[in-house]
């Protein structure tokens, strides 16, 4: 993997971009002058990071004198290193401003403050490998970019986890599915101190075609929910499936959703409640 430098003007895109790096697994250090980048460089191979992303811009302006020299040890070391510079028209970087309203680091009128800072980074985007323009880039877009320039699979991850109501719902779940109205092994004597993981007890809530159509929608929205959280450049969702007391049918579904959803890297975080019934 290469040794990344990303810049760019501010409001481009940087922080998107080195999120998206360190969703994948890189080390990130912001706001880094390049007098440090080959101090870095050392300390990554010490430790063994092999993904290793550092940003400079205009807020380590005091430092860029160094910015050649820097860029030329570094290179000697790392056949891999790679610069990456993110632009915009003005037009949008002002927008963006009176988004977020930031002061720009430069501290002055905003229009002034881009057209000062396109100079100052006129060296770091001479030495850029590659510049992306994220004038027409939503921020998911920019994100995929920056994906397929390093060649990065994103891997979605669908967290599965069962509950029971009458302990809460958790709080960090994206989407509670309520299974309550599935067959109840709680009344049967025999399945009453198992499980939902047992096949017999699964069996049991799934017993009959209405309640295979029932589990067939959840399973369906379940995919719907997920598919568009991974379109929208999600990386994970989690979804939290109850029933009364976390024990049977949460359980029994969770784990049917977990192969089914296969396809979304579906897997089974917790079974939140059961171990409060195998406690006893």
């Amino acid at each position: 993997m290469p040794f990344v430098v990303v810049s760019g003007l501010s409001g481009s895109g940087k922080s998107t971009a080195l999120r998206t790096l360190e969703d994948a697994g890189f080390f990130i250090t912001d706001n880094l002058p390049p007098e440090l980048w080959g101090a870095m460089h050392d300390l990554s191979v010490a430790r063994k990071l092999d993904k290793v992303a550092v940003s400079t811009d205009a807020r380590t302006r005091d430092f860029l004198g160094a910015l050649e020299d820097s860029y030329v040890r570094l290179s000697r070391r790392r056949e891999d290193l790679h610069v990456l510079f993110l632009e915009a028209n003005a037009e949008v970087l002002l927008k963006r401003y009176n988004l977020t309203r930031r002061e720009h680091p430069l501290g002055e009128s905003l229009m002034l403050d881009f057209a000062r800072e396109r100079d100052l980074l006129a060296p770091l985007r001479a030495i850029a490998d590659t510049v992306i323009d994220t004038t027409p880039l939503s921020a998911a877009q920019l994100g995929e970019r920056v994906m397929r320039l390093f060649r990065l699979e994103q891997e979605f991850d669908l967290r599965l986890m069962s509950f029971g109501f009458k302990h809460a719902p958790p709080r960090d779940a994206d989407l509670v599915v309520d299974v309550r109205t599935l067959p109840n092994p709680y009344y049967d004597p025999e399945l009453r101190p198992r499980t939902g993981l047992e096949a017999d007890v699964a069996g049991y809530v799934f017993q009959d075609q209405a309640s295979n159509d029932f589990y067939g929608e959840v399973r369906d929205f379940v995919r719907l929910a997920a598919s568009r959280a991974k379109a929208s450049g999600r990386r994970g969702y989690t979804v939290a499936v109850g029933c009364t007391g976390g024990q049977h049918r949460s359980v029994a579904v969770t784990a049917r959703l977990a192969t089914d959803l296969s396809e979304l890297h579906a897997h089974v975080t917790d079974h939140r409640d059961m171990k409060l019934h195998e406690d006893l």
